[in-house]
């Protein structure tokens, strides 16, 4: 039985989405945008990626 040895070509990936606005008049994105904006004014890029996550799923829920 012959193995393969050599890998497989690249894993290409796009390019990450943009980040949500928040929905006007809707207080939830409002706060979710400015816990945002505090998290990377204090370089937690961590809590900036999760914010976005907050914001989209709060989005894709239909908010105000």
């Amino acid at each position: 039985m012959i193995s393969k040895t050599t890998m497989s070509g690249p894993y290409r990936l796009g390019l990450p989405d943009p980040e949500p606005q928040p929905t006007e008049g809707c207080p939830r994105c409002e706060a979710l945008s400015q816990q945002r904006a505090t998290a990377r004014r204090t370089g937690d890029l961590s809590a900036v990626s999760d914010l976005n996550v907050a914001m989209r799923a709060h989005q894709g829920g239909g908010c105000a």
